[in-house]
């Protein structure tokens, strides 16, 4: 099984209200993937980070094998979420992909 964790830093202005309707529509964004990409094992997007985290929010997710990590990537909804709904309001962005054993 694969590991595909995300590490997003937000890049929007306004209230901390503002930032956190925006990141929970990224949220529900990402989390929806998993109705229409069915290589998708397993995600969640976790925004309620401990005091000290170095991020604002964080994609957690998993896959069968490579295969399924690519195809998953190459999906035209994955894309669409990305560019449209992730990317704008995003400055950084840190991957970390890793196979589970066992």
């Amino acid at each position: 099984m694969l590991k595909h964790i995300i590490f997003y830093d937000f890049a929007g202005k306004g209230t901390p209200e503002e930032k956190a309707k925006a990141i929970q529509g990224i949220k529900e964004a990402l989390e929806g993937l998993k109705a229409v990409i069915p290589e998708i094992i397993e995600s969640t997007v976790f925004t309620e980070l401990l005091a000290g985290s170095e991020a604002d929010f964080v994609l957690y997710s998993s896959f069968e094998n490579q295969a399924a990590l690519e195809a998953y990537l190459q999906h035209p909804a994955h894309v669409r979420v990305a560019a449209e709904a992730v990317r704008p309001q995003i400055k950084n962005r840190r991957c970390v992909d890793f196979e589970v054993c066992g």
